[in-house]
């Protein structure tokens, strides 16, 4: 079982301040159409195919997997991607919240598996150091921010 949790400030100084509600509407962008944020090339194809009062699905091809996911918004929140097929299963989570101090806070953690191989065997125990590593979701986060003001610098948010 892979567990990683990052945790990265929203508006450090220096930054363009990020109201909750902007990075909330960044957050919800990013669950519909993750080519908005992910690396050129990386997702080809981002798809919502279904849609109820509580959740959608979204297909999407990233990094080569295809994957369908059952995702929920939690309102200002937490946004969950329940990994219902492809390479994982489980869940990975992002949530937005304010610290002790008041200050926004967004924060990735996941519960996954691998389909189809050892329960913390070789693949498992790679993902993981990926995962926890200086270029895995601390980077995506700081990258999710990064684009959610590039978009609103573009009226596109």
């Amino acid at each position: 079982m892979i567990y990683s949790t990052a945790t990265v400030l929203v508006n450090p100084e220096g930054e363009v301040k990020l109201t909750k509600e902007q990075v909330w509407k960044g957050l919800e962008l990013k669950a519909r159409d993750a080519r908005l944020f992910l690396p050129p090339g990386l997702c080809t194809r981002c798809d919502v195919v279904e849609e109820s009062a509580a959740d959608f699905v979204r297909e999407a091809t990233i990094a080569g997997s295809d994957i369908r996911e059952i995702i929920t918004l939690e309102l200002q929140s937490k946004v969950t991607f329940f990994q219902a097929t492809g390479p994982r299963e489980g869940a990975i989570i992002n949530e937005l919240f304010e610290d002790e101090a008041g200050a926004l806070q967004l924060r990735f953690y996941c519960y996954l598996g691998l389909r189809g191989k050892q329960p913390n065997g070789p693949e498992e125990q790679a993902e993981q150091a990926q995962f926890d590593s200086e270029k895995g979701y601390k980077s995506a986060l700081l990258s999710t921010l990064r684009r959610t003001r590039e978009l609103l610098a573009e009226n596109r948010l």
